[in-house]
């Protein structure tokens, strides 16, 4: 999501290049990227990818994912403010396709409910105060549709809820549209809230995690640490993006770094290994916008942490528990 904003297209593309040739081989985008979302960059993403697949010709290599938006102000410039039933969705399908330069869609998922949830590092859940919301009947209907055309191959949800999720597998079991196989969400050591909850529905019902943020928009990496602000970074960039700056956030930083220092660890590779050690995770969703940076991320599937640390990393977390949700 950095691709067409904080990247260039060459930079995808070399990134592309290495990540494919280490063995990775799912890549995750959404409609709406790159982020900050806007309508002078909308779409670049997408677009970027599928001028590499057109270049390189990988795209049986690779497991793709995108996302569908849903309604909100955010999104004004994508369909007139998004949206999850059947027109929206089929068209917001048939747009991805198009710029991803391809013929079918491995996972495609809802990016966030159309129902008000806590999102985006909102804490609490409120009951909401009108309806009229796209009901999940029929988003879930149409992308069985879309399934049974060859367009997408699975379905995930994203940014969503323990009733979401069973809500979509009940439905599924129902009516005999295809279950949900993913659930993105915001997983790292400054918000373990998936652990609540969705993390016993995955054991129970085979749903896996795809962990966005794992390094909560660097914050784990450390490079924010005593008040700096890199040249070029995210948060030095757009100051909106607050929602790992929560109270207790740098205490629970500062102590996991310590863990690191104390085990001869990058911090940012040992964040990453503890999600990779996760049973219900399926796969990291890691971000880079240099290619040390890539290929630091990369090189965490190869550690595994040693049990001290990561009872360490529970200690920290039993004392600054989910500090940015």
């Amino acid at each position: 999501m950095t691709w067409g904003e904080q990247n260039s297209e060459a930079e995808a593309h070399e990134q592309m290049d290495y990540a494919l040739s280490q063995g990775v081989n799912l890549f995750d985008t959404a409609e709406m990227y790159p982020v900050p979302p806007g309508a002078e960059t909308c779409h670049e993403t997408e677009r970027i990818i599928g001028t590499w697949f057109a270049d390189r010709g990988k795209r049986d290599d690779v497991i793709l994912a995108t996302k569908v938006a849903g309604p909100g102000p955010h999104v004004k410039h994508i369909r007139d403010g998004g949206g999850l039933d059947r027109k929206n969705i089929t068209r917001a399908l048939e747009g991805s396709l198009t710029r991803l330069q391809t013929d079918r869609i491995d996972l495609y998922q809802i990016h966030w409910p159309t129902r008000p949830v806590p999102l985006f590092g909102a804490r609490d859940y409120s009951p909401p105060k009108k309806t009229g919301f796209v009901p999940l009947e029929e988003t879930l209907a149409v992308l069985g549709d879309l399934q049974k055309q060859g367009k997408i191959r699975y379905i995930g949800l994203s940014n969503e809820t323990p009733w979401g999720a069973m809500k979509c597998l009940q439905l599924a079991e129902q009516k005999g549209w295809p279950r949900v196989v993913t659930i993105q969400n915001s997983y790292n050591l400054l918000n373990r809230c998936f652990d609540n909850g969705l993390s016993e529905i995955c054991h129970h019902e085979g749903l896996r995690l795809l962990a966005y943020s794992p390094l909560a928009f660097g914050r784990l990496s450390g490079k924010y640490r005593g008040g700096k602000f890199p040249e070029g970074a995210r948060l030095t960039r757009w100051k909106r993006f607050a929602r790992y700056n929560g109270p207790n956030a740098d205490a629970a930083i500062d102590a996991y770094a310590k863990i690191a220092d104390d085990h001869n660890l990058d911090l940012a590779q040992m964040c990453l290994a503890w999600i990779n050690s996760r049973t219900h995770v399926a796969s990291n969703l890691t971000g880079a916008t240099t290619m040390a940076q890539l290929r630091a991320n990369i090189a965490s599937a190869e550690l595994e942490l040693p049990g001290e640390v990561r009872k360490a990393i529970d200690s920290v977390h039993h004392r600054f528990p989910n500090p940015c949700p």
